[in-house]
């Protein structure tokens, strides 16, 4: 996620308008609103000093607006948030360890849905022992030569995720019987 969509993102998480948080930072009223618009569209990047007063001003850190360095501990913890506040994953604790999940597959884009069920299919192969660390890692690195992204593909999901699957389903289907009565 560019600067600018996170700027758009956390104002509008605030409840802030593109001329107040303009005005606030500094800019004259007359183009207040252009500014933060030119930002959100990426049409203008904000220097530093602009960065860091409007991550002042709606209450973040600079790294929550700035793009994420992968390659450093904080640039990643601040890519895990931004997919979270994209995608709806979230971290939990299961049995003393960290997991990553999706919370609700329903709202994720089904294209990349299917690309992350390809991934989980082949990092299973990998703990199952079915292909080698080079198998997984060819087609990790050489990702989506290998997968088949052209329409849907039979992709067999662990059992725990099947499971997952159907009781969400079952679920919303008795919400939806219960709202239509």
């Amino acid at each position: 996620m560019a600067i600018g969509e996170r700027i758009r993102f956390i104002r509008n998480l605030r409840g802030m308008t593109q001329k107040w948080l303009g005005i606030a930072v500094g800019f004259p009223e007359k183009s207040a609103d252009i500014r933060m618009a030119q930002y959100e569209c990426s049409t203008r990047t904000p220097k530093e000093n602009v960065v860091k007063s409007l991550a002042n001003i709606l209450d973040v850190s600079p790294l929550a607006l700035a793009v994420p360095d992968i390659d450093s501990d904080f640039g990643l913890m601040h890519t895990f948030f931004a997919i979270e506040d994209i995608h709806g994953i979230k971290a939990s604790l299961e049995n003393g360890e960290v997991t990553l999940h999706f919370t609700n597959t329903k709202t994720l884009n089904p294209e990349l849905l299917q690309m992350v069920y390809q991934w989980a299919e082949q990092s299973e192969k990998y703990n199952a022992g079915e292909i080698s660390k080079e198998e997984y890692d060819k087609w990790r690195y050489h990702y989506p030569d290998f997968a088949n992204l052209q329409g849907y593909v039979k992709v067999t999901p662990s059992q725990k995720l099947s499971d997952m699957l159907v009781d969400d389903f079952h679920k919303s289907r008795n919400n939806g019987k219960r709202n239509n009565r």
